[in-house]
């Protein structure tokens, strides 16, 4: 009976936390349009063939890996930004005096993000594909790969963003916290700047994170294979990003558990 239960008012509180994102049009258009706006800018920035002759432009391996980017800034760090507010204001103490446990409430999280995410990949797949050409998904495969690094990656995201709001002391420190690991591992996973020149040393070290997975993973999605040899692995290397993206999932929801705090005290 526990488990049902836990997974029904899970459900109701994704639909409030929906709902409430729903009603804050500022943060609406802060939140899908940050990633989309970079993803312009970096893909006119950059918008030359990868090689010579290449008929695929760096501008079209931006806005692939820049999906990545998206899922995090919409899950890890809008989650940890929302709650350390709810901490502060005591939203989660009057929520502890309900029927939700921590399990609950981390179901409710994920179902906003699944919501926001599917929304902020549109938004950047439309940037994508109108302004440089990014090729939709050619096979049955690759949109099956896609659906899978969604939900691996939205999962990992915000148990991450869950167990990291706890690392802030106040709301108003929050998006500082949050934003600087974000902003490093975009730099050194090869989303903001192409992964094939980076230094070794730099590569292997965010190989640990989940974000360099996530970008090779859609990268895998919508550019061509050809393109694998500029990988680090010199290939996709889809199981390999399945499983990394499966364990932090496991250690978001460890770290969750560990972490979480229902209040400031």
């Amino acid at each position: 009976m526990t488990m049902p239960s836990v997974l029904v008012t899970g459900r109701s509180r994704g639909y409030v936390e929906v709902l409430q994102l729903i009603r804050q049009k500022d943060a609406i258009i802060f939140t899908f349009a940050f990633p989309a706006l970079l993803t312009i800018l970096l893909g006119l920035i950059f918008n030359t063939p990868v090689t010579p002759g290449s008929s695929t432009t760096h501008s079209q391996v931006f806005a692939a890996g820049m999906i990545a980017y998206g899922i995090l800034s919409t899950a890890f760090i809008s989650i940890g930004v929302g709650i350390a507010v709810d901490r502060e204001d005591g939203t989660l103490k009057r929520l502890r005096g309900t029927p939700i446990t921590a399990g609950s409430y981390f179901i409710g999280k994920i179902v906003l993000v699944f919501f926001a995410a599917l929304f902020e990949v549109l938004l950047l797949l439309l940037v994508g594909v109108l302004l440089f050409d990014l090729p939709l998904p050619s096979s049955g495969e690759r949109w099956f790969t896609l659906g899978w690094l969604l939900v691996l990656s939205v999962i990992a995201c915000t148990l991450l963003g869950i167990a990291a709001s706890s690392l802030a002391r106040t709301s108003r420190s929050a998006p500082a916290v949050l934003n600087l690991p974000v902003l490093v591992l975009q730099f050194t996973s090869g989303i903001f700047v192409h992964i094939a020149t980076l230094p070794s040393a730099m590569i292997n070290v965010s190989a640990l994170f989940p974000v360099k997975w996530m970008g090779q993973g859609f990268r895998s999605v919508f550019l061509p294979d050809a393109l694998a040899a500029q990988e680090v692995a010199g290939s996709w290397e889809p199981g390999r990003t399945a499983l990394v993206l499966g364990a932090w999932c496991v250690i978001g929801l460890v770290l969750s558990l560990v972490t979480f705090r229902w209040s400031r005290s």
